[in-house]
């Protein structure tokens, strides 16, 4: 059983929480781009959604979905939706068809797409 004591959260702790990931997603991306030359297209639209756009033209979306309090991407491999599973120090989205862990998928799914090996990760303050 998972042990992981999951914290509510509110709309606005939402908003906060969900625009940390989409901002550390972006510096993320854009330091694996400046150190492995992806040639990268990171765009934000509208605060709520990246589109990430890869060398081939492919492209991978990260949208909030607040009334919901989830994250969803499409990419490649399929259309993703993770729900918040976390706590405010330690937060956690967690894909509601496999379990699967959001910045680990999305790692997976941009280097599949990039050809090269990329690992997204929360920058450390909210």
């Amino acid at each position: 059983m998972n042990s992981i004591q999951i914290e509510k959260i509110d709309d606005k702790q939402f908003h906060q929480i969900a625009s940390h990931l989409l901002q550390s997603i972006e510096v993320s991306l854009e330091k694996a781009d400046e150190i492995l030359d992806l040639d990268l297209d990171i765009a934000r639209q509208g605060g709520n959604v990246v589109n990430i756009v890869f060398r081939d033209r492919s492209v991978i979306v990260v949208n909030t979905q607040p009334p919901l309090h989830e994250i969803w991407v499409a990419c490649k491999a399929g259309g993703f939706h993770y729900r918040w599973a976390g706590t405010k120090e330690k937060p956690l989205w967690l894909d509601t068809k496999t379990g699967q862990e959001l910045l680990s998928d999305l790692s997976n799914f941009t280097s599949a797409q990039a050809g090269k090996e990329i690992k997204i990760q929360l920058l450390d303050s909210l």
